[in-house]
């Protein structure tokens, strides 16, 4: 039995993890120096949920794909240009914050509001779709909060697999302790899936795809709704973590030493 999927992916964009981020504290609060120049990406486990939506409605005819993402216009678009290129699907904007300083239940509840209000979703056919984890900050509550938010409760966090079956039901992998993985079965959608790194690796860029996906994005960006996040955390002190080498030159060392030393330190 084929069944059509309503997938929405919730992803925001980072600062490029190769530029230096260093953490200054403005009038509107904590943020990164430089940020308006910094270069940004798709949050990068964002990104896996991306790749393994579009290939599952790719294997479900009647399915669609939302990319909701929260962050400055003018970045999205600059994001856009790319991720457009790999998968095809819809793109909803709010206008807001996209740094790693704002607080996840207040990103919750915005992304929560901006997927009720999509036209035509249907919620019994929806899968929820995100980061387990965030580059930005990983509070690994955020898509928690949207899945409550929406009084869904069948919730996997740490996802690395999505078997759906001829009859309905669907086979999730979590990752859990010492590389083991914990295996559900659930009926079916409504559910809320947070990805780990999954399966796919980047789609190459398919400008054909990019084109039908920018005649959507570039009205989107258009009418993205503002979003005003109040409120959050207070950090009374925000640094770069320090670097910490504790490397050893030791010439001649037999291999059962340095395997003794590393079983020593893995038990100590």
């Amino acid at each position: 039995m084929s069944v059509g999927y309503h997938i929405v992916v919730c992803g925001g964009i980072v600062p490029d993890p190769l530029q230096t981020l260093e953490p200054v504290k403005g009038p509107a609060g904590w943020g990164l120096k430089n940020e308006l120049m910094l270069p940004a990406i798709l949050d990068p486990w964002a990104g896996h949920a991306l790749f393994e939506a579009a290939n599952l409605a790719k294997s479900a005819p009647g399915s669609k794909v939302w990319l909701v993402s929260m962050g400055p216009k003018a970045k999205l678009q600059q994001v856009m240009m790319t991720i457009a290129q790999k998968v095809p699907f819809e793109l909803v904007v709010l206008d807001g914050p996209a740094g790693g300083f704002v607080e996840a239940h207040e990103v919750g509840t915005a992304l929560a509001e901006a997927i009720e209000a999509l036209p035509g979703l249907d919620k019994s056919k929806l899968l929820v779709f995100g980061g387990w984890q965030s580059a930005s900050r990983g509070a690994g509550a955020t898509m928690q909060i949207v899945g409550e938010k929406l009084g869904i409760f069948d919730q996997f966090q740490g996802v690395d697999k999505l078997e759906a079956r001829a009859d309905g039901t669907m086979r999730i992998l979590e990752r859990v302790e010492g590389g083991s993985y914990q295996e559900s079965v659930v009926a079916g959608p409504p559910a809320v899936l947070g990805w780990a790194t999954g399966e796919l690796p980047e789609p190459p860029n398919n400008p054909q795809v990019g084109m039908q996906n920018m005649r959507l994005v570039m009205p989107a960006l258009q009418k993205a709704k503002p979003v005003k996040i109040d409120g959050g955390p207070e950090y009374a002190k925000v640094e770069i973590p320090s670097q910490k080498r504790e490397t050893r030159i030791v010439k001649d060392t037999p291999s059962e030493v340095i395997a003794k030393e590393i079983i020593d330190w893995l038990g100590a």
